[in-house]
């Protein structure tokens, strides 16, 4: 007798035809386009969670370059101060700041800049 597991495939039809929910036409209706359709998505979606954190951290420097120039600094130069001054907050943090609180923005500046001046004195 030809054993079929039907309890088992019917589980995993129902799952992926419920994951594909909200997809279009056939690909949310039958099985085998829309196990089609998860499989791209789901290359999609692991592309892209490492895609993501490459934009933000554009976006990031995008940021705190303009809030930089604005203060009279390059970019280069601003992260080299914070550097040289041992501030330990990440681009993320400096970008919020640069966005939300220019005061405390001006006093990164005012840090970073005293650290270059200190270095070129060493050197």
């Amino acid at each position: 007798m030809r054993v079929t597991n039907a309890p088992a495939s019917r589980k995993r039809r129902i799952r992926t035809l419920k994951a594909a929910k909200g997809f279009r036409m056939r690909r949310s209706k039958l099985y085998r386009y829309a196990a089609d359709a998860l499989d791209h998505g789901r290359q999609y979606a692991f592309r892209d969670r490492k895609t993501k954190k490459r934009n933000f951290r554009m976006l990031w420097q995008i940021r705190i370059n303009a809030a930089a120039r604005a203060a009279g600094l390059t970019y280069s130069r601003f992260m080299e101060g914070l550097k040289a001054a041992k501030v330990m907050l990440d681009r993320k943090v400096i970008a919020d700041l640069a966005a939300t609180d220019a005061a405390a923005f001006s006093e990164l500046v005012k840090v970073a800049q005293a650290a270059l001046k200190t270095k070129a004195a060493k050197s």
